[in-house]
Formats: C-alpha cells, structure tokens, sequence
C-alpha cells in the first residue's frame, strides 16, 4: 500500500536519518521539533490539522540509557507521555475522518529480561532498566490503536562504532540499521497488525562489531558493568521466526505478482 502521507518522527536521529536518506519511502513528512513535539499535544493537533496523515512511523524517543537512568523525568516525558500524546491524536483523527491510521512504533528488545535469551513476542516484557521500561510504556500506548505494529529490534550502524572495546560474553540479535530501514518499510506497507521481532542471528556483541572495527579490544560484560549506571543484558537475543514467516510469505506474494 501506498500512503498518501507518511508522519516520520525523530528524523533527525539516527534511525530517521536512515529512513529520510533510503528512498524505500514516499510522501514522508518530517518535521522538526519546532513544528512537531510530541511532549506538547497542541503541536501535534496543529500539525495533525494542516496536513492529512495516513500513517506514522514513530521513532522519535531518548534513546540513551545513560539519560534515562540520569533523568527518568524526562525519559516519562517523551517516551511514554510523548507517545501517547501522539496515539490520542492518531485516535482522534480517525474518529473525526472516519479512516484508520497505520501506526509503526519502533521499539526495543530492551522490554524483555535481557537473562535467558530467544525471546518470543509472546514472552513475559521485564525491562532489566530505565530506558526498557519507558519503551514498554510507549508500546502500551501504541497497543490501543486498531492498525498498529509494533517493531521489537536493535540496530547499530557499522560506520560509527564509537566504543574501543565490546563484551564476548553479551549476546543479542541486533540488525544493521540499514537492513532495519528495509524491514520498517516492509511492515509499514504490510496488513501485518500486532508486535514483531525483527533481527538476525544471535552472536556476541564482540563478535559483531569486530567484523567492522578490527582494532576493538575483547572484555566481558562485567567489566563494562562497572563502568555504567544501569543494568545491561547477558542475552536479549530474540526468536525472530515470526519475521521470517513473514518475510517469506511477502516474498512469495511479490513473485506471484512479477509472474502473472
């Protein structure tokens, strides 16, 4: 499907940068914070009322669990409040116009455990920090629209791997932001409604950065541990076979088409 327009939030972060720049998207409105902030629902009603929005990839958030540790106020804020000002929003709209509002949320494997690993969609969300349950709240928001999905995923970008030294002792399934960008497309265009987890294979957090920072010194999790103020995952690797259900089944339609 394709939408007439799109609301991207935090296009100036690293995710909305990525979307802004893949050309997967069309008809995106991106507005700044100035226009558009989401701890301020005025804003998002003004916005909302000079322009017809028809779905909403959502990433804006403070993603820093530094911050969110350091200041959970402001974590509060922008992560849960500021995301259920923007779903009241989208609620109103829809009952005003009468049409639905696809609504992608970008969300973190950080609402589950982080202890035991290939966590499934259906698995118990215990955030192990700040940051995690922020994000769970935003889902919770997100979960009272009719045409919504939730992406449960962890993304680094190979080009800026600032850290000197990783743990090989932490695991978890985080993608390439590049191949995150792909799948957000994907699930924005698909009737798929609910909460995915969307990644790739689990491996160590050393073992997956080295690949693109030869020089990256080899630790263990407990030594990074000492060095932050919230508590970090052992293992946050994901079940990620409904993706690839789904995948698979999108691929299949696509050859379907190309062969009629």
């Amino acid at each position: 499907m394709e939408y007439k327009n799109t609301l991207l939030t935090g296009s100036t972060g690293q995710l909305g940068s990525a979307i802004m720049g893949s050309g997967y998207f069309k008809n995106i409105l991106s507005p700044s914070r100035s226009v558009l902030d989401i701890t301020m629902p005025n804003s998002i009603g003004n916005f909302f009322e000079k322009n017809r929005i028809d779905s909403v990839i959502h990433c804006a958030a403070l993603a820093r669990m530094r911050e969110c540790e350091e200041n959970p106020a402001k974590a509060l804020r922008t992560n849960v409040i500021g995301t259920s000002n923007l779903v009241l929003e989208a609620l109103r709209e829809e009952e005003k116009s009468g049409r639905k509002i696809r609504f992608v949320l970008v969300s973190s494997d950080g609402v589950y455990h982080g202890i035991k690993g290939n966590y499934s969609e259906t698995d118990a969300a215990i955030p192990y920090n700040k940051y995690g349950w922020t994000k769970l709240g935003s889902e919770c928001a997100v979960s009272m629209l009719s045409d919504f999905c939730i992406i449960r995923a962890s993304f680094f970008n190979p080009d800026d791997i600032r850290f000197k030294e990783s743990a090989d002792d932490a695991y978890s399934s985080k993608i390439q932001i590049k191949d995150l960008v792909k799948c957000i497309s994907m699930l924005l265009n698909s009737d798929f409604v609910g909460t995915i987890n969307v990644g790739g294979k689990k491996i160590s957090d050393y073992v997956r950065y080295k690949k693109f920072k030869p020089g990256l010194r080899q630790c263990k999790l407990k030594d990074i541990l000492k060095t932050v103020p919230f508590s970090m995952a052992r293992d946050a690797s994901m079940n990620i076979r409904l993706w690839n259900r789904l995948k698979k089944s999108s691929r299949q339609a696509e050859n379907g088409k190309r062969n009629r």
